[in-house]
């Protein structure tokens, strides 16, 4: 039996439970919870731990035009779909269901522009979803791993490095939301290092990418495969770059809105 998890982003209990008791008529398992807007507080782990223990097929957000216009809401769903096809894979399938009509892809969150969109009006939204829930999405190639790490406590950390080959150092800047980078470490992937060695650390510079002005900080450490350059970032950024170093100006920048 295959696994669906519903995110609902409004408390609208009876859409709830009717979309999951018709996908139960389809012979899928469902199970999941209603959104909490708290980004600061990393609350969208316990819904992609919830996943992961529920081993899901499939990630079906109940989309809602109000509560997905919150730029708070953008963020977290979009570190919840980072953080989530780091742990499942790039091609993990994610449906947004919507009970009215959907805005065009470029209208949402950059990270989400992947995800499969529905409608309930359409007779065969469920049967869409059972589909997905069958079958391996098409994973776009990327040369990079983006992942995030931390909770409330340890705050929010952002991972990243090379999927292949080696990057003679890191450059990570943030742009908007108030957010500001305040700790920097390099160790192996995965895990956030108890202890670093930092080669020509850099703090505060400043990087221009179209309109928008980048705050940066950088290393000089190798980071390969497997190991990730770690970045600690206080707000909710509206954007992030980040590049492995380079002495010359041709380098190519990775950027990335998160709302």
């Amino acid at each position: 039996m295959k696994n669906v998890w519903i995110t609902a982003l409004a408390e609208n209990q009876p859409r709830a439970e009717a979309i999951s008791a018709h996908l139960k008529q389809y012979g899928l398992q469902c199970q999941g919870h209603f959104w909490q807007d708290a980004p600061e507080k990393l609350v969208w782990r316990a819904a992609l731990n919830g996943l992961l223990e529920a081993k899901g097929d499939v990630w079906v957000i109940l989309a809602d035009d109000v509560e997905i216009a919150k730029p708070s809401v953008r963020y977290g769903l979009s570190l919840m779909a980072t953080a989530l096809r780091q742990a499942k894979g790039a091609g993990f399938q994610i449906v947004l269901l919507w009970n009215s009509p959907a805005p065009q892809p470029e209208k949402l969150p950059q990270l989400l522009q992947q995800a499969t969109v529905v409608e309930e009006a359409a007779a065969s939204w469920a049967a869409k979803i059972v589909a997905k829930a069958n079958m391996a999405g098409k994973a776009v190639a990327l040369d990079y791993r983006l992942n995030i790490q931390g909770d409330e406590r340890l705050g929010q950390w952002f991972e990243i490095g090379p999927r292949e080959g080696l990057w003679r150092g890191v450059v990570l800047g943030v742009h908007g939301g108030g957010a500001e980078i305040n700790f920097q470490a390099v160790g192996p992937q995965g895990v956030l290092p108890e202890k670093t060695t930092l080669e020509f650390a850099q703090q505060g510079l400043k990087i221009q990418a179209g309109s928008r002005e980048f705050t940066a900080w950088a290393v000089r450490n190798e980071v390969s495969s497997d190991t990730s350059y770690f970045a600690r970032i206080k707000g909710c950024p509206e954007a992030i770059l980040f590049m492995s170093y380079a002495d010359d100006a041709d380098v190519s920048a990775t950027v990335l809105g998160l709302k």
